[in-house]
């Protein structure tokens, strides 16, 4: 690394100009966070059934009593031994972000389209203790776009991150968001993907400030299973 090496004042000068920068990206956060809580919702009319360790249940008792309801739609598809690396490097900061998140009204899960019995056998090689679901058989991962069809796959295009996408595959990363009122109804109210699930990643905000940074060749091609890191 070649850095420039100044004395203490010189660093503070530097330091302060770059606060301007730090709070000007703040407040522009905050406003992004306006708009998000103020975007519409959508009704969600039509019944979704998960496999869990309690049996078929609906999305609406996937809320577990809260109001609000975020998803980890995390790439797993039937056949497959593992999870995606990246998406499990996102499900090991659940648990820690869930002891809190659980007593503010939000419960936080994971969803994948793999079977249950594949998706536990992968939870408790990781020791995840959070609530992970099968989609095994429903819509709901190619409903929220996050999975694919083979005839969709073939066509060379997906729409993928509100648009169409430059890659194809079957399963893609997001994060939803869902609500449900005092009548019962459910309501999707976001949805992130591409990058934007980074929001799951908060290892990446530590690296951000590591003298190196994220310190990438080519994306994330450094994550491992955490299992797997010699």
């Amino acid at each position: 690394m070649q850095h420039a090496v100044v004395t203490r004042d010189e660093w503070l000068n530097a330091r302060r100009e770059m606060l301007k920068a730090e709070k000007e990206l703040t407040r522009l956060g905050d406003k992004v966070t306006r708009e998000r809580l103020a975007l519409p919702w959508v009704r969600i009319g039509k019944e979704y059934v998960f496999d869990t360790l309690e049996g078929r249940r609906g999305l609406a008792d996937l809320f577990d009593g809260r109001s609000q309801l975020l998803v980890q739609h995390l790439m797993f598809a039937p056949g497959r031994k593992e999870a995606c690396p990246s998406c499990s490097f996102m499900a090991d900061h659940i648990d820690g972000m869930n002891r809190h998140l659980a007593h503010h009204d939000v419960t936080l899960i994971a969803v994948s389209r793999a079977p249950l019995a594949e998706i536990e056998a992968y939870r408790n090689r990781m020791g995840w203790q959070f609530t992970w679901v099968s989609s095994f058989g429903s819509d709901f991962n190619y409903d929220f776009r996050v999975s694919f069809t083979p005839e969709e796959i073939a066509s060379g295009h997906i729409d993928y991150n509100f648009g169409e996408w430059a890659h194809t595959g079957e399963e893609w990363p997001g994060v939803s968001a869902f609500y449900r009122d005092d009548a019962g109804e459910l309501f999707h109210t976001y949805s992130t993907y591409g990058r934007g699930v980074e929001v799951m990643m908060g290892t990446y905000n530590m690296l951000d400030l590591a003298p190196k940074g994220r310190n990438e060749s080519s994306g994330m091609d450094w994550v491992r299973r955490h299992d797997r890191y010699e």
